[in-house]
C-alpha cells in the first residue's frame, strides 16, 4: 500500500504540524548557539591580533601569511581572508569587553551585521543602538544598512503627535514607537516624467518595501478601503494593522505642505475605523498623515484641535547616493504627479 493511500488516525495532521514546529525551533536555537560561538571566536582572534599588532607591529604581509596558514589548516571554514582578519581585529578593538560579548546584542547578530556596524558607524552608542534594534526586529543586513543610511535613530518615534493628550498613559509610548519622521521612500524607482498612474502603481508594487519602512509589526490591510456612511462613500488611502500592538493604523497621503484641514479628514477616518472594525480586544486606532512638507508650529496647533489620536509626518526620497537621487523625480515633480491623484481620491 502506498503511503498516500494509508488511512491515518485522527489527529495525525496536528501531531505532524507540532513535530515540524519543534524541529524548526530546535534548528533555530542551534543556529543561534553556533552563531554566538562563532562571534566569540572572531572576537578572541581579533583580540590576539590587536595585542600582537601593538607588541610586534604586525603589518599586512604578516597578516596575509596568517590568513593563508589558517585557510590551509581549516580548508572547510570560511572567514579567514585577510580582510576578515582585519575586521576581527577591529571588532575586538571596538567592543573591548569580551566576557560580555555573548550577552550583548552585537554578540548575537550574524557576522555580516557586525561588519556593517563597524563600516558605517563611528559612534559606539549608535553602534549599540542599531545592534539592539537589529536583534529585536530581525533586520536583515540590507535593512540594517538602509536604516543606518537614513538615520533611523533620529527618525524612529519622532513624528509630532497628540498621543499624550488623547490616549491612556499606557498606550502613549507604544503608539509613539510606531511613528517616524520623515519616512524615507527611496525605493520608488520611477522615471522623472512618470504620470500619476505610474507613481500610484509603483507604490502598490513596492508594498513589501513600504512595510519594511513603516517598521516591524505592520500588516497591510488594503488600499482605497471603502466605507459607506448612510449612503455616502469614503475611501481610506492605506489601512494597516499592527499585529504586535493590535491596533488599526490609517495612513493618509497628502502631496504638498501640511494644512490644518487635513487633520479633520484623518480624524474622521480614524473614528470610522474605530467604530466599524475595532473590537474589544484591539487598542485604539491611530492615524498617520504623510505629507511632503510641514510647519511644525502649525502642526502643533492642528493636533491640539483634534480628539482622534494621530501623527503628522513627512515622506522623502532621501537616503540615496547622488547618482541614484538624480534618477528619481525631485520633490516638486513628485508633488505635481501626485496632486491629481490625491484630488481625484478626495472627490470619490
Amino acid at each position: 500500500m502506498a503511503s498516500t493511500d494509508l488511512e491515518l488516525p485522527n489527529g495525525y495532521d496536528q501531531v505532524l504540524a507540532d513535530l515540524k514546529q519543534r524541529v524548526h525551533e530546535a534548528r533555530y536555537r542551534a543556529q543561534r548557539v553556533v552563531n554566538v560561538e562563532l562571534i566569540r571566536l572572531y572576537w578572541r582572534i581579533g583580540r590576539t591580533l590587536a595585542e600582537q599588532s601593538r607588541r610586534e607591529a604586525w603589518g599586512s604581509r604578516t597578516m596575509a601569511r596568517l590568513a593563508a596558514d589558517l585557510r590551509n589548516e581549516f580548508p572547510a571554514m570560511k572567514g579567514f581572508s585577510l580582510s576578515n582578519l582585519k575586521y576581527m581585529r577591529q571588532f575586538a578593538e571596538t567592543w573591548r569587553d569580551g566576557t560580555a560579548i555573548g550577552q550583548q546584542p552585537v554578540g548575537q547578530l550574524p557576522w555580516g551585521h557586525v561588519i556593517v556596524l563597524m563600516q558605517k558607524l563611528d559612534d559606539q552608542a549608535l553602534r549599540d543602538w542599531y545592534a539592539a534594534q537589529a536583534l529585536a526586529h530581525g533586520w536583515s543586513r540590507n535593512v540594517l544598512g538602509h536604516h543606518i543610511a537614513t538615520d533611523a535613530h533620529a527618525r524612529f518615534g519622532a513624528a509630532p503627535t497628540n498621543f499624550d493628550r488623547v490616549l491612556a498613559p499606557a498606550e502613549t509610548d507604544l503608539a509613539q514607537q510606531i511613528t517616524k519622521d520623515p519616512y524615507v521612500l527611496d525605493f520608488l524607482r520611477v522615471d522623472s516624467d512618470a504620470a500619476e498612474r505610474d507613481v500610484e502603481e509603483a507604490m502598490v508594487a513596492q508594498i513589501t518595501h513600504t512595510l519594511a519602512e513603516l517598521g516591524p509589526g505592520f500588516a497591510f490591510v488594503g488600499r482605497q478601503v471603502h466605507f459607506e456612511v448612510d449612503g455616502d462613500d469614503f475611501f481610506i488611502d492605506l489601512l494597516f494593522f499592527h499585529i504586535t500592538q493590535l491596533r488599526y493604523i490609517v495612513i493618509e497621503l497628502k502631496a504638498g505642505r501640511f494644512e490644518p484641514s487635513f487633520t479633520g479628514q484623518l480624524g474622521f477616518y480614524v473614528a470610522l475605523v474605530d467604530d466599524t472594525l475595532r473590537t474589544a480586544a484591539h487598542a485604539p486606532s491611530v492615524g498617520i498623515l504623510l505629507c511632503t512638507d510641514k510647519n511644525e508650529a502649525v502642526v502643533r496647533y492642528a493636533l491640539r484641535g483634534t480628539a482622534q489620536p494621530m501623527a503628522i509626518s513627512t515622506f522623502t526620497y532621501g537616503g540615496l547616493p547622488d547618482a541614484e537621487k538624480n534618477a528619481l523625480p525631485d520633490a516638486e515633480r513628485l508633488t505635481s504627479a501626485l496632486s491629481p491623484l490625491v484630488a481625484r481620491l478626495a472627490d470619490e
